[in-house]
């Protein structure tokens, strides 16, 4: 195993994305990554590359339809970390300061219209960090991305075995199917009564419709071409 996990991770962060036309385009390249630098046990690795195939035969504006419906229609599958760990209290602010200073501290720049907790934005940073550092960092986050495995397997999104990818990378495999409520009780109880506490919101997320990437000087892979002006638009 390599000491950098950058094409898996970086791999996983394209695909939580919000899809264009370029991430269709970069879907070969980000199979090939993922078989070639083999961080992914086979179960995972089959999970992860059947859903790159079949979004690969999927129409893009099927595929920009069903991420709107999960991810911009409401806060329990949120891509923002601390959105699951703080919510709305004065924490979460604190909280993005520190993540920030973590990044700027290593030269890794933001996207201006990224937040510093945005999933996608987390894991490009974890790319390119040693191995025992991005594996430290990403179990700090397992009980949110158990969370989001479940849910996203209890609709019936594929989008879970990214999730379970991440938490295997991690050294965490996922609760048994049903448990992860509770384990998420027993740690932060904001996650659990969130479907309650937000019902009746929508939420449009900023970062979801501009670009996943951030500009730094260690950067070392692109599966996608530099948007115009920092931002990919949308093709819808």
């Amino acid at each position: 195993m390599s000491e950098t996990q950058t094409l898996t991770l970086k791999a996983l962060s394209a695909l939580l994305c919000y899809p264009t036309v370029e991430l269709v385009e970069a879907l070969p390249e980000i199979k090939t990554a993922l078989i070639s630098e083999n961080l992914l046990v086979n179960s995972h690795l089959a999970a992860v590359t059947q859903f790159v195939d079949s979004q690969n035969s999927a129409s893009l504006l099927a595929w920009q339809e069903n991420y709107v419906a999960l991810f911009d229609r409401g806060r329990a599958l949120s891509l923002h970390l601390f959105e699951h760990i703080h919510g709305e209290s004065r924490a979460r602010g604190q909280a993005m300061v520190d993540l920030l200073d973590m990044y700027q501290s290593h030269g890794f720049e933001m996207n201006a219209h990224e937040l510093p907790d945005y999933i996608p934005l987390f894991l490009e940073f974890l790319s390119q960090r040693p191995h025992a550092e991005a594996v430290d960092l990403l179990a700090e986050t397992s009980a949110v991305l158990q969370v989001l495995a479940e849910r996203l397997e209890s609709r019936d999104s594929p989008y879970y075995v990214l999730f379970d990818a991440m938490l295997m990378l991690a050294g965490k495999e996922r609760a048994n199917k049903g448990q992860v409520e509770k384990v998420v009780t027993e740690t932060d109880e904001t996650i659990l009564k969130m479907d309650e506490i937000w019902e009746e919101e929508t939420v449009t997320f900023m970062a979801n419709k501009n670009s996943c990437g951030a500009a730094s000087d260690e950067q070392p892979l692109t599966f996608m071409p530099p948007p115009k002006n920092g931002i990919r638009e949308k093709t819808i």
